[in-house]
């Protein structure tokens, strides 16, 4: 690895972290509980060897394209001081960037009973609004917490006239949308609109647009689900390819690389467009930043392209496997701890999610650790994975757990300090992208298949409850720092504190 860049060498290095761990349970599994042939096996470990160089170059790409063009355009919008104008890029991006998420594309595909262009345009102009509503929240400093329990409160009415078919599908499309590509350019913009301010809530409120962005999909999809029917949908399932020789693993992975890389271009094709038009309108970049936005483009599409290759035939087809082996034998309980082992783990494998981490740790001024959050991710999202495989075994309804932990969250968001109320929400977001798509929605519907279930009502879902539990963990994370900073001030006095430990304890107060 000495040729590579040491940024690069970096990221690989931190991608290879967060897999190993997932690489290794599904290797135990295959030798104590379903016993996988050789081939199969071959094939998961060369998807994973394609995951972490595609997973640490699309890091450092989006640091160095997504973070600075998003960042760039909010603050262009901040400072434009035109509310209407903000809100219309707002929209136009939110569409632009949605229309070029892969997961979306992935998502569509598994719901055959609405085109997918329909099921596409429909998320996008749902995220676009929504996005547009996010920016003018920053704009006119609205309270976050209040806007989010006005629209999570529609959101739950409007869940009681969906088709039940079709309510986990409506949930899963707003996790789908806060994917690689999205993530970083929204929450980047997000610091770009609050950076002009000087106010004591500008680090809280550019949080909170990935959050907000998250609920305009699952409401334009519930109003979808009433114009169409989804009772006829199938699933196809992915299936391993058949290989003997490591010449048939080369080859299965290289006949899917011209597809990815097809997809990938479209997905990458209109956010290059929007900088190269920004960048004529503004004149923001030197030359030589260009030169490393355009270096991070390339970076982010052959990331991805090797990032998607390498999950779709490789880890997809053997979560599916996992999933019905595990389920049809006789000790199928054991999918929960299963299940929660696997969500712990494979939250830290999402691209996304060291990207959030990072930004938050920079914006909190370390308050808030990168490894707290991985932490409280992980928790949040392998309790969901064990309340998905238990709706799985049990056939409970989405509504009994949704509702409830949106209430939990709502709740808690009234309490905890208004920055934590922007983090949890986007965490939410971020924690559902491509790994929870591509290998937890296929081992819960490998396992739904086995036990005869209904896969619209019960594996679908998972997407959702994955979006939800962190907004409660990373909440409770945040009621713990803000009982620390009070504990903190009643045993200091005063006159021996710093000007900045005073500061941090009014702010907290304040919020």
């Amino acid at each position: 690895m000495q040729f590579l860049n040491p940024k690069l060498k970096e990221k690989i290095r931190e991608s290879l972290a967060a897999v190993l761990p997932i690489t290794g349970i599904v290797l135990l599994l295959s030798i104590f509980l379903v016993p996988l042939e050789i081939g199969t096996v071959v094939m998961f470990f060369a998807g994973a060897f394609m995951l972490i160089v595609g997973m640490g170059m699309f890091q450092l790409g989006a640091e160095m394209s997504m973070s600075p063009l998003g960042e760039g355009i909010g603050v262009e919008m901040s400072k434009s001081n035109k509310i209407g104008l903000a809100a219309a890029i707002g929209f136009i991006m939110g569409v632009l960037i949605t229309v070029a998420e892969p997961d979306l594309q992935i998502l569509s595909e598994q719901v055959p009973s609405i085109p997918n262009s329909v099921l596409i345009i429909t998320v996008a102009v749902g995220v676009g609004l929504f996005l547009s509503l996010a920016v003018l929240r920053i704009i006119l400093k609205i309270d976050l917490s209040l806007l989010l329990m006005i629209l999570y409160a529609v959101l739950i009415v409007f869940s009681f006239f969906v088709p039940k078919e079709f309510l986990a599908v409506a949930f899963d499309s707003g996790g789908v949308t806060t994917g690689p590509i999205t993530v970083p350019f929204i929450m980047a913009m997000g610091v770009g609109l609050s950076s002009v301010r000087s106010d004591k809530n500008a680090s809280s409120d550019s949080f909170g647009l990935v959050a907000l962005s998250s609920v305009g999909p699952v409401l334009a999809v519930m109003i979808l689900g009433c114009c169409y029917s989804p009772k006829d949908a199938v699933y196809s399932a992915a299936e391993v390819a058949d290989v003997v020789t490591m010449k048939d693993v080369t080859r299965a992975f290289a006949m899917e690389i011209p597809q990815y890389a097809k997809e990938v271009f479209i997905s990458v094709l209109p956010i290059a467009a929007v900088f190269l038009v920004f960048q004529i309108a503004s004149h923001r970049y030197q030359r030589r930043q260009r030169r490393r936005i355009v270096v991070g483009f390339l970076y982010t599409y052959i990331g991805l392209v090797l990032f998607l290759c390498g999950v779709n035939v490789g880890f997809a087809p053997v979560g599916t496997m996992l999933g019905r082996e595990l389920a049809g034998g006789n000790q199928k309980w054991l999918l929960v701890p299963i299940g929660m082992l696997i969500g712990y783990f494979i939250v830290k494998a999402e691209p996304a999610i060291q990207i959030l981490n990072r930004q938050v740790q920079t914006v909190t001024n370390g308050t808030v650790s990168a490894k707290a959050m991985n932490r409280a991710l992980s928790i949040g999202v392998a309790v969901s994975i064990g309340l998905s495989v238990m709706r799985i075994l049990t056939g409970i309804p989405i509504q009994w757990i949704i509702i409830p932990g949106y209430i939990i969250a709502l709740i808690l968001s009234r309490f905890v300090p208004k920055i934590f109320v922007g983090i949890a929400f986007d965490s939410g977001g971020v924690a559902s992208g491509p790994m929870t798509s591509t290998f937890l929605l296929p081992l819960c519907i490998g396992a739904c298949e086995a036990l005869g279930g209904n896969i619209m009502t019960d594996a679908f879902g998972v997407v959702a409850l994955v979006a939800l539990t962190p907004l409660i963990a990373v909440q409770i994370m945040g009621l713990q720092y803000k009982f620390k900073m009070k504990k903190q001030q009643m045993m200091t006095k005063p006159d021996d504190m710093l000007p900045e430990d005073i500061d941090t304890i009014v702010e907290f107060e304040e919020e």
